[in-house]
């Protein structure tokens, strides 16, 4: 019995040292199939360095695992992202975005195409300071490489950055010499040590989390389900056949992508098995209600309108028409989309038919009034940077800005109050002056766009 015990104790141990290695030893950040600036914020969180799959020719893996390297034993927020100059990307706000997106207080550094650009949190980085560095890394008329751009600019960041690198990306790298070997043969027998604890913790942890999601989704799922009953009485209503005389390709285009959009949510939803799925299905409908706009329009013969987010008081309503001042129970005012009705409702000094929800207390609620289980939901229908400025001050707002939320759903939309550091995951709660307007380092340091290569 010993002699079998002993070999399988051994064989644990080795493996578990030789994951310590693969750990600890220095690699090149991970390149997946990023579609979405949220994709490209995902990575951020574990690590300083993104390179985009498609973006590839720009930094070789060596060169992005050796600037993650410098960023990582600087212990200093730093973050880079090479990107593609696609749709996927569009240069207009992307650094709000993917600062709002990746939630980590930091210095932003992204790479699209042979343009650069840059952003910080002032308690990290002062904007003039921002400015001048991206100035001093940028050589107008030449198409500078991206690696010796990028190591430019993280050398004098990491020198002037405030604050430390998030717990998230693991700490610097190590080092070689019998010390290490050492530290990881310890480092392995305590975890052979405590193996059995720690998986019985793990396992009630999960069962746990597993628990907790499962009851949210179940709440999100009947508010969903409401809005995609809602939408297809919507479509059921819809008075347009693709056929119908004086109707184009483009009013039939709109139209399939209604159709479009209320399978995709359909689909979405029922494939749902964590909360964050639901901000897919919130997100589709969204999509959809804007083509209807747009087919409307078309159909009598006007101009398609601006996209515009959904009706704050209750996205059903459709893209909202106008910006009007409104004040929470308690809170102070601030600017929201409203649809042409309820606009009319706040001018004559009525209440604004808003969305209510289940509350768990057998009371129907706002649904800003209500708890973090409907952050999903309001992120697919106000998401990237919209919702922070719609939801501070109210309860929905305070819950979801919470480092416990952040956690639980990766965070990136919403706002809170708080004062951060460099490195906090702070969620959307950041001064983005410093990443829109004077914080960009555009063509004359006045902000807005990227320099090179033009779109």
């Amino acid at each position: 019995m010993r002699n079998r015990l002993f070999p399988t104790l051994l064989a644990g141990l080795l493996l578990i040292l030789s994951v310590a290695v693969l750990a600890m030893a220095p690699a090149a950040p991970t390149a997946v199939g990023a579609s979405t600036i949220n994709d490209v914020a995902q990575a951020l969180r574990k690590g300083p360095v993104y390179v985009d799959p498609a973006a590839a020719d720009q930094l070789s893996p060596g060169q992005a695992a050796a600037l993650t390297k410098k960023i990582k034993d600087a212990d200093k927020p730093v973050l880079v992202a090479v990107l593609p100059r696609t749709s996927a990307f569009p240069e207009q706000n992307l650094l709000t975005t993917l600062r709002t997106d990746t939630g980590i207080t930091g210095v932003y550094a992204v790479r699209l195409g042979n343009g650069f650009n840059a952003g910080a949190d002032p308690t990290v980085m002062s904007t003039r300071a921002v400015q001048n560095l991206t100035a001093a890394v940028r050589t107008p008329g030449t198409d500078t490489d991206a690696a010796t751009q990028l190591n430019a600019f993280v050398d004098r960041a990491v020198e002037q950055a405030r604050g430390s690198a998030p717990a998230s990306w693991g700490g610097s790298f190590a080092g070689d010499g019998s010390s290490s070997t050492v530290g990881l043969i310890t480092v392995g027998a305590i975890l052979v040590l405590g193996a059995g604890t720690a998986y019985t913790i793990f396992r009630r942890n999960r069962k746990r989390k597993e628990d907790e999601e499962r009851a949210a989704l179940d709440k999100l799922r009947v508010v969903v389900d409401e809005d995609i009953t809602a939408y297809g009485e919507t479509l059921d209503r819809l008075d347009f056949h693709p056929a119908e005389a004086g109707a184009d390709d483009s009013m039939r285009a709109d139209y399939e992508r209604a159709l479009d959009s209320y399978e995709s949510a359909k689909i979405r939803m029922s494939k749902a098995q964590h909360p964050s799925d639901v901000r897919g299905v919130t997100q589709a409908l969204e999509d959809g209600r804007f083509s209807l706009a747009v087919l409307e329009a078309r159909r009598k013969g006007g101009e398609p309108p601006a996209r515009r987010p959904p009706c704050f008081f209750d996205p059903r309503h459709g893209p909202s028409v106008a910006d009007v001042r409104w004040s929470p129970s308690g809170g102070t005012a601030r600017e929201v989309p409203v649809c042409a009705a309820d606009e009319i409702r706040l001018r004559e000094g009525e209440e604004p038919l808003g969305r209510t929800v289940d509350t768990g207390d057998g009371r129907r609620r706002p649904y800003w009034e209500a708890g973090p289980a409907y952050g999903p939901w309001a992120g697919g229908y106000f998401g990237g940077g919209l919702l922070p400025g719609l939801l501070v001050g109210t309860l929905l707002g305070s819950a979801l800005s919470s480092p416990a939320y952040a956690a639980e759903y990766g965070g990136g939309d919403f706002d809170s109050g708080g004062d951060w550091s460099g490195g906090d995951f702070s969620g959307s709660d950041f001064d983005s002056s410093g990443f829109d307007g004077g914080g960009f380092g555009g063509g004359d340091l006045g902000g807005g766009g990227f320099d090179g290569g033009g779109f």
